[in-house]
């Protein structure tokens, strides 16, 4: 295990990963290293490992960081939107308590306070997650995991009335749930919702061209 060969065990994104969080692309390993640890070099190749430094309790053996603590190294190592889809994934899979976000919340600046308190328990994913803290700034009410008559649950509602359905990159691909998408999408259109369905690629790749899609029809009811 290279982690273990650096004298560390997994971090950050990679023991978010391991842990059963939900994350974006790691391209790189990050090592939790104690302060009285060594780092020791690979041999076999150059090291690319993004090592995180603390002075924490040790955990057993080479025990991951408690989830907490997990999420203040992506903070303060991936920025907003990682640590925020990690740390809605924990709140829904019960992975931290309330004693564990009044902990995480008192060790993070005010930017980081701010994405605790707008977090919740009940996203289903982390592009559901993503497309509604990019969305914070309009100011639209948006709801997760809502109900809607003749339709079911859908992934985000905004203003009830625009459903947005994140399909990830394993969801959604063959002809049956494909038919079952538009089955859903016309029931939605009878109740006079209207829907918007964006995949992996698109919510994290082309993300101008989800924004300018929702910002157009949501103009169209203004």
């Amino acid at each position: 295990m290279s982690a273990a060969a650096h004298g560390g065990a997994l971090g950050c994104e990679s023991a978010a990963r391991h842990l059963g969080l939900w994350v974006l692309d790691v391209p790189k390993l990050h090592v939790w290293m104690h302060g009285d640890r060594h780092q020791y070099r690979h041999e076999e190749k150059p090291c690319t490992c993004v090592a995180h430094w603390d002075d924490a309790p040790r955990r057993p053996g080479f025990g991951l960081p408690s989830v907490p603590r997990v999420l203040l190294q992506l903070f303060r190592c991936r920025g907003r939107e990682r640590f925020f889809v990690a740390l809605e994934s924990a709140r829904r899979q019960g992975l931290i308590d309330a004693s564990g976000l009044r902990w995480l919340r008192a060790r993070l600046n005010r930017s980081g306070r701010e994405l605790v308190d707008f977090s919740r328990p009940d996203s289903d994913s982390g592009l559901e997650s993503l497309v509604r803290l990019r969305l914070r700034a309009f100011g639209w009410i948006i709801r997760t995991q809502a109900s809607i008559v003749g339709t079911g649950r859908v992934d985000l509602l905004i203003e009830g009335w625009l459903i947005i359905e994140a399909d990830g990159r394993a969801n959604h691909e063959s002809a049956a749930l494909r038919h079952k998408d538009l089955v859903r999408d016309a029931n939605a259109a009878l109740w006079e919702h209207v829907t918007l369905r964006f995949d992996y690629a698109m919510i994290v790749h082309d993300w101008d061209l989800v924004e300018r899609a929702i910002v157009t029809t949501m103009s169209t009811r203004s």
